[in-house]
């Protein structure tokens, strides 16, 4: 059972027969309709006026944060946010976009974390650009941004003229946990993400939503980056189905990952925390090394991820079926058994 992230999803033969069936054309000259589909369909969902497809959720954050924060000045983030922990340095590499952070609660940001962050002056001193929230949160075990907080932070960068991204690799996760619609969160930041892989399904791609005015440079930028792609529809196809039929069932990878958990702490009650939100559960390998771990969890079929010299990872997707993930979670239980906590 590989259970080391939700990006190993496949598209399914449905899935699959939609990109087969895939009206294209050449998108760099803006003639594939199935592309120009999936982002209209994006740019509403999000509720923004356009939105662009482009390969990957880093390149969507890339973007982004080039569209609404200039060489030399800095963007806030959590310590553990995606765009400062796990993309290679590019914001600052390729667009001279320097970062700091907060630390936040097991990941969930409150408005204090970040007000005494900003700074307003400019001279010698960096200014503050912009603030970045992830939804959910990768690395603190999919932790999920409360709407209202959310929305305080919104209001405040709105009233203070700063502009807000929302890297929302998991943003489906974090809204059909809530109950909630993706524009909810999406509509109220100045650009905006939403992964169509990962749970969605989908082989590759991430849409960047923001004004047209924002979205037409970013169409620009992306080709500079050499983002451009020709028959793309084939991909969007992928997109536009996972979009339709593939949002509700997130609620299936939650339950698994819950029941996961579940089964380590009957062996191991210390090693996961108590609430697990969405699809991810962080495990701590107390007296073990994380590498240790996992080379005796592959010896049993089991594969994990390292987040750290004593943490694991594992993500519940959709292709791992509920019974197999479960009894991954005996698994990976029976093994943390007897380790010492400390």
């Amino acid at each position: 059972m590989d259970l080391r992230s939700d990006t190993l999803t496949k598209p399914t033969p449905e899935m699959r027969q939609a990109m087969a069936m895939a009206d294209v054309g050449d998108d760099v000259f803006g003639e594939d309709p199935t592309v120009a589909r999936l982002e209209a369909m994006g740019a509403e969902l999000l509720g923004h006026e356009a939105a662009l497809f482009v390969v990957s959720g880093s390149m969507a954050n890339l973007l982004g944060l080039w569209l609404i924060a200039e060489p030399g000045m800095d963007v806030l983030c959590d310590e553990r946010a995606h765009i400062v922990r796990a993309e290679m340095g590019a914001h600052a590499l390729l667009h001279g976009i320097t970062t700091r952070t907060w630390t936040s609660d097991a990941g969930v940001t409150r408005l204090e974390d970040i007000e005494p962050k900003v700074s307003f002056t400019g001279g010698y001193l960096v200014k503050t650009a912009a603030v970045e929230i992830e939804n959910t949160m990768n690395f603190h075990s999919g932790a999920i941004q409360p709407l209202d907080n959310y929305l305080a932070i919104a209001d405040y960068c709105a009233d203070n003229g700063l502009k807000l991204h929302l890297d929302g690799a998991r943003l489906a996760n974090a809204c059909v946990a809530l109950g909630t619609n993706l524009a909810d969160f999406s509509s109220r930041a100045t650009t905006a993400t939403l992964c169509l892989s990962k749970g969605l399904g989908a082989p590759v791609g991430t849409l960047l939503a923001s004004s047209r005015e924002n979205i037409a440079r970013a169409r620009i930028q992306r080709k500079r980056l050499g983002g451009g792609w020709r028959q793309a529809g084939i991909l969007a196809a992928a997109g536009i189905y996972a979009l339709e039929n593939n949002i509700d069932r997130l609620a299936d990878d939650h339950r698994a990952a819950s029941a996961f958990a579940d089964q380590v702490r009957t062996c191991a009650p210390w090693a996961v925390s108590a609430e697990i939100p969405t699809n991810i559960v962080i495990i701590q390998t107390g007296s073990c090394l994380a590498d240790e771990i996992i080379l005796q969890a592959a010896a049993q079929g089991l594969m994990l991820t390292k987040m750290g010299e004593r943490l694991v990872r594992a993500v519940a997707y959709l292709g791992a079926r509920y019974e197999d993930v479960v009894e991954s979670g005996k698994i990976l239980g029976s093994i943390l058994k007897d380790v010492d906590p400390s």
